[in-house]
This record gives structure tokens, sequence and C-alpha cells, in this order.
């Protein structure tokens, strides 16, 4: 298969979910996609609770069932079990770390300005209380990691920045930062970071051990299959004892991460169906879905970027061959603020049935796609022939 081919279809895979056959659904990146035996899962875990609530919150057990579920998905994503909790998602846990870290006036969090914008918007929420900067490090699309890290390194000023914030994977343009390399350059100062690895449960292969950050967070209701909201925040043991929960519940007293986990009548039915997301992925196969995934978001990028006229350097590389996001530029003028991207977003699923991602990045409007083992060619082919026309009646 070469580079640009679509990929054979997964057998029975597309069954697996309960989605609207109506809508090519091209945005599994945004929100994720259940499959149907997890969902029955979950709907078994709500009815056990509702046939007795205080059998399973108060009675021994929950807890038990809590440290059970985090240590399999912690072993997944080869992080420490006892030094990670489960959170609801990448953003809760960007808030818990910034309440602990503890910021004081003078002090600065850097950013890159491939962020997800709400943990911007949470960091410099955080500043503003504390009296402290939040400053952007400006990385080019198509830099190389050891551009990547020697950008940020020179953006660091030890003494003052106080954290640095760096996305393993970026939301709006969808490249893989080499997040490892850039702790080891923060460590070098003593500079904490927090990685945000929204996407990177289930669609690449990690370690979060051997990345070496401080912080460590990632998302398993996008990739791997679990129900929202799901994600597991590893902590490096220097850190464990400083963490403090945004609410104050019944486990305060456990300390992290029993304290940060429990928090009274909170849905935990997504935590504990969690394992049943990985049972599909690994019953699919993991390097199966991988390459599939991967294959078919450059197929899919291929045949958009050739309808709107794109060359194939002008369409950005992810920087890993296991991605299964990709985007491409759209025609110079549309969606160069995010309300704009918003609005031709919700325009493609309108008029087009198609559900993609579309974000305002470095001036320009950016088109993102995913894909995943319920996808097919002719989705991407079909968005390829329909999107030319209702991007030209818009200029």
């Amino acid at each position: 298969m070469s580079v640009g081919d679509p990929p054979p279809a997964i057998p029975g895979a597309r069954l697996l979910f309960s989605l609207d056959a109506a809508t090519a659904y091209l945005n599994h990146g945004s929100f994720g996609a259940v499959p149907i035996g997890v969902q029955r899962a979950q709907q078994r875990l709500r009815d056990e609770i509702d046939r007795n609530p205080m059998s399973f919150f108060v009675h021994p057990g929950l807890t038990d069932r809590i440290v059970h579920t985090r240590r399999h998905l912690a072993a997944f994503l080869g992080a420490d079990p006892d030094g990670s909790a489960l959170v609801p998602n990448v953003t809760a846990a960007v808030s818990l770390v910034l309440q602990s870290v503890r910021l004081t006036s003078g002090d600065e969090v850097l950013l890159t300005d491939h962020g997800y914008g709400a943990n911007a918007f949470a960091v410099r929420r955080q500043c503003r209380r504390d009296g402290a900067t939040a400053r952007t490090v400006a990385l080019p699309l198509d830099a190389t990691d050891a551009e990547v890290v020697s950008r940020i390194r020179n953006a660091l000023r030890p003494g003052k920045t106080k954290l640095l914030v760096v996305d393993q994977i970026t939301s709006p343009t969808a490249k893989v930062l080499p997040v490892r390399e850039i702790a080891a350059a923060a460590r070098e100062h003593d500079i904490p970071v927090l990685v945000d690895a929204a996407h990177v449960p289930g669609m690449l292969d990690v370690d979060v051990e051997r990345i070496g950050a401080d912080f460590w967070v990632g998302n398993l209701h996008k990739w791997a299959f679990a129900p929202r909201s799901t994600a597991l925040l590893a902590v490096a043991p220097a850190w464990r004892r400083r963490i403090e929960p945004l609410i104050v519940s019944w486990e305060q007293e456990s300390g992290f991460p029993m304290a940060v986990e429990f928090q009274g009548t909170i849905d935990y039915t997504p935590w504990l169906a969690a394992p049943a997301g990985l049972f599909t992925l690994r019953t699919l196969g993991l390097d199966t879905v991988r390459a599939h995934n991967a294959a078919l978001a450059a197929y899919g990028q291929r045949v958009v970027g050739e309808s709107l006229g794109l060359a194939p350097t002008d369409l950005p590389d992810p920087g890993a061959a296991e991605a299964s996001m990709r985007i491409l530029p759209l025609p110079s003028g549309l969606a160069t603020t995010q309300p704009e991207a918003h609005a031709l977003r919700q325009m493609v699923a309108d008029k087009l049935a198609t559900e993609v991602a579309i974000n305002a990045w470095g001036g320009r409007g950016w088109l993102r796609l995913s894909a995943q083992v319920y996808n097919r060619p002719d989705e991407f082919e079909n968005l390829a022939e329909r999107l030319p026309p209702l991007l030209a009646g818009l200029r």
C-alpha cells in the first residue's frame, strides 16, 4: 500500500458503533465515539447504581473499583498507577495542576501557539488571580523536532518560568511534538512540564514514565473508546503530595490520588466502563487500528487537498506515521477567526451532512480530518467533491 492510498476496511468495525448513518463523522478527534458494547457496559453500571445507590456509593467496594480501573488504564499507558488519578478530562486536570503549582507575583507560565484554547483560558485566569504572566512561544507548522525543542528551550526563563504547558498532539494543527525531548530541556532548569496528551491514548503507543514530564494527562474517551468523560493524570513523585483536588470530599485525608478521584455523587460509570473500551480496541488489534486510521487520514487529507487545488507540499505532515488526524489549509480569507471557523464547521455539517473540525490558526482557517475504524474512503471522497463548491460560494 503506497502513501495516500485508502486502507482495507477492518471487517465488522463499522457495526460496532451507533453513529447516524446519514452523517459522515470525520471528526472523531473532538469527542470520540463510544462502541455499542462499551455503551452497554456503562448502562449496566448505571442500572447497578439505581438498584441500590447506597450499596454503590457508600458500602465498601467503590474505591476498590476505582483503584482497579486506574491500574488497568495506567498499565495501558505506561504510567505509575500509584502516581496517577482518574479525572474527567484534560481541561479539568490542567486547572488542577495550575492550582497545585501555586504561582506567585512575577512568575510566568509558558505555552505554545499550538495549544488547546480552553487550556490557554485556564492558564490566563490562574495567572490573573496570582499576579503571574502567561507567555506564548511560536512554533512554525513545518518545524522539525529539533527546531521545536530549540525554540522552546530558548523561550524558557530559569527562575521565572514556573510551568511549561505543551501538547503531545496539538489540537488545532494535529502536530505530534517531541515531548520527551522538551521535558528533558525543561528539566535542565528545574522547570516543571505539563503535557496535554488529550489525543494520545489509543492513537499513539505511549510510555508515560519514559517521557519524564512532571504532569501528563490524556483522554481515553477519544481514541481509546472509553465513555465520556475519562482521562488519566500522571504526576511525578515530587509533586504528588502537593496536588490539591479542585473539590474537597470525603477522601481528602487519603491524599493523592484518591482525594482527586473520589468526588461524592459524580458519575463514576465512564471510568468503570473504560476497560471495556480497551478490550474493544485490543480485540480489533491495536496495530491494525492504528495502521488503518493513519492510512485513511492521510488518504482523506490527500483527496480533499487535491479537490481544493493544493499541492502535496501544501499538506502539513503531522510528524508521526501513526497519527490519525490531518489538517489542510482552507482558501485564503476563510475561517480566519474562531467564530468564523465555528460557523463554517456548522455550515459543512448542515449542508454536507459531514462532521469535521475547523480551526483558525496562524491567521488562516484549517480543516482537520480524523479517521477511525468506522470511516470509509468514500466519505472523504464525497467531501472532496462537495466541499469546493460550498467554499466557492463564500468567497
